[in-house]
């Protein structure tokens, strides 16, 4: 039995009446995560210069945001949440990390080569602990929003390449509330961010891969180099690094996510998870009956 027919069938049986339009259950699902997610990264970003409170924090909004949307898709879809197995969690965000890590010091690197640098000093280490928990919420909220949900349920209407688009701009924009953001940077993080999160997802099928990926980026970004995080400057890592240059090369205010470099970078890791999906037959084709 395909999983919309079982969304058709068995689910509208267990659901409260005002629950079993298909409508009704995704305008549920946005309003109930994009509520956690804008709740969350709120509450951590204002912690973010306590040490203690956003090390606490951020890992109990991320795990609270799991819980929640387990339960939630378990109940309203009437089936087991396999993009959150826990048998691949550990291996899905440590190799998500790593790469998150290693994709953001990659951009830093190339734009320090090409004359992007000023100056690099030492940061706190305090502001590396703050950024852990920071990462940790929003990685788990947005992946959770962008990926589980808007990606998710676009993708069984539209396909994947629709569904990576649309998923990808609305990451994108969503980032245009932040202090210093600009319409390049929101295309930038759309370009490189957006369409690289979702890849990975369609890769594996899973969340924990994107929620890793997330993570690690993030963490490198604000915690270890201590730059301008998607137009938020309120970051203080273990590095205090300068850029200077043009904006295309070091992404001005927004940060270096706006930057040449990063979306190139991001892209490579895009075009990788696109083939790896490929080849595992794990793109979706719109479904008319959706």
């Amino acid at each position: 039995m395909s999983e919309m027919t079982l969304e058709r069938t068995d689910t509208a049986k267990a659901l409260p009446s005002w629950l079993r339009p298909g409508w009704a259950r995704v305008t549920m699902l946005v309003a109930v995560f994009f509520a956690v997610m804008s709740l969350g990264n709120a509450g951590t970003g204002a912690l973010s210069g306590t040490v203690i409170g956003a090390l606490v924090l951020g890992p109990l909004v991320a795990v609270f945001a799991l819980w929640l949307y387990r339960r939630l898709i378990g109940w309203t879809e009437q089936r087991p949440v396999v993009e959150l197995d826990r048998s691949t969690a550990r291996t899905g965000l440590r190799r998500g990390t790593v790469l998150g890590l290693g994709l953001f010091t990659a951009t830093m690197l190339v734009i320090w080569m090409f004359g992007g640098g000023d100056s690099l000093g030492w940061g706190s280490f305090g502001g590396l602990l703050a950024s852990l928990g920071v990462s940790a919420a929003a990685a788990a909220c947005e992946e959770i929003f962008f990926r589980g949900i808007v990606f998710r349920l676009a993708e069984r209407r539209l396909g994947t390449t629709m569904a990576l688009i649309v998923s990808a701009l609305i990451f994108g924009g969503s980032h245009l509330i932040n202090p210093d953001a600009t319409i390049g940077g929101a295309i930038a993080i759309a370009a490189e961010a957006g369409l690289m999160l979702g890849a990975a997802y369609t890769a594996t099928r899973s969340l924990w891969l994107p929620i890793g990926l997330h993570f690690g980026w993030n963490l490198a970004a604000g915690g270890l180099f201590g730059v301008t995080v998607s137009g938020s400057d309120s970051y203080t890592g273990l590095l205090h690094t300068v850029l200077s240059g043009p904006a295309a090369l070091t992404g001005g205010n927004f940060g270096p996510e706006a930057s040449v470099v990063a979306i190139v970078v991001c892209t490579v890791a895009t075009v990788f998870f696109l083939r790896a999906a490929r080849r595992r037959t794990r793109q979706a084709v719109p479904s008319i009956n959706a």
